[in-house]
């Protein structure tokens, strides 16, 4: 058995209101074991029997959830698939400090790599006292002030539309709620 972080983007906002319940019965009912789900902001556990062999298969799970969860939800789904180790050396790998008072730390998360260097692209643009943003392997790594939060000029570059369908981010305090249930 294999673990994995299914990563929804868009859920319970905007006027698209899933319970957390019917979001993990869809997971069992596409035949997934051990599901749990995370907060209202859709963060799905799950097993598969096996691991994917490579991208080919990732894409293909990816599409899979996608493909139920518009046919349930009536929505246009995008997901972001980690699986539970590649998730661990992530929060590990987080550069800076997480603790930090008054600071918000945040994982972003994309299926499209071409996107996090393009957004990583502005890390000379920001103001550090206020932001700041690191590449990391399949992530891009922010934190930001707690008072400057969404309205920070990377949360506005983030938010274009053209990022929706393939990047969404965690608070890397929820990544760690996350671990916590994926053991093994």
């Amino acid at each position: 058995m294999t673990r994995y972080v299914a990563l929804l983007r868009g859920i319970n906002v905007n006027g698209i209101t899933i319970a957390m319940t019917d979001l993990a019965e869809t997971f069992h009912e596409l035949g997934y074991t051990d599901v749990k789900t995370v907060l209202a902001s859709g963060n799905v556990i799950f097993s598969i029997d096996s691991p994917l062999v490579d991208k080919t298969d990732a894409a293909a799970l990816k599409a899979r959830i996608e493909k139920a969860l518009a046919a349930r939800f009536d929505y246009e789904a995008w997901i972001v698939l980690v699986d539970a180790e590649s998730l661990d050396r992530i929060v590990r790998a987080y550069p800076f400090d997480a603790d930090r008072d008054g600071w918000h730390p945040y994982v972003m998360f994309s299926s499209d790599p071409g996107h996090l260097s393009e957004l990583a692209g502005h890390r000379k643009e920001l103001e550090a006292a206020e932001e700041r943003i690191e590449l990391g392997h399949g992530v891009l790594y922010w934190e930001v002030r707690k008072s400057v939060g969404i309205k920070s000029a990377f949360s506005k570059k983030s938010a274009k539309l053209k990022y929706r369908n393939t990047t969404t981010t965690r608070n890397l305090h929820t990544l760690h709620k996350l671990l916590e249930l994926t053991p093994g």
